[in-house]
């Protein structure tokens, strides 16, 4: 495991929740790792602050990838009524950026056949939210 994947996870437990935003950002790209799948999906379901949850949403849409838009669906399912509009607000703040996130559709036509179907319920809420009607 590299230094920085050890040190956001490390952050990503931190009382604060300005370095736990942080883990969330640093995590993103290692979406694809199970270890840090495991604490991303928890940085998006934060209990203590929603800007841990928008944040870490933003940051996994500008990545994505399939694996980081897919841990996205997975939040989805298990969020609440709140955190579900603050992940629909981190996907959004990554999509209306200047470059936008054409990847994100993309990722969300290949998961609408996964096989998990927690996954597909999640793509169907993002693809919504995205509009993207191309599934």
């Amino acid at each position: 495991m590299t230094s920085g994947l050890e040190a956001a996870l490390a952050e990503a437990s931190s009382p604060s929740w300005t370095r736990r935003v942080r883990a969330g950002r640093d995590l993103a790209s290692f979406a694809d790792v199970p270890e840090a799948a495991a604490v991303l999906v928890g940085l998006l379901l934060d209990a203590e602050d929603t800007a841990v949850t928008r944040q870490t949403a933003e940051a996994l849409a500008r990545i994505g990838t399939v694996a980081a838009v897919r841990l996205i669906a997975l939040a989805v399912v298990e969020a609440d009524g709140n955190q579900a509009e603050w992940l629909e607000t981190g996907v959004h703040d990554a999509l209306a950026g200047p470059d936008g996130v054409p990847e994100v559709a993309a990722a969300c036509r290949h998961l609408a056949q996964d096989q998990d179907e927690a996954v597909r319920q999640g793509i169907a809420e993002i693809s919504a939210w995205t509009g993207d009607t191309e599934r």
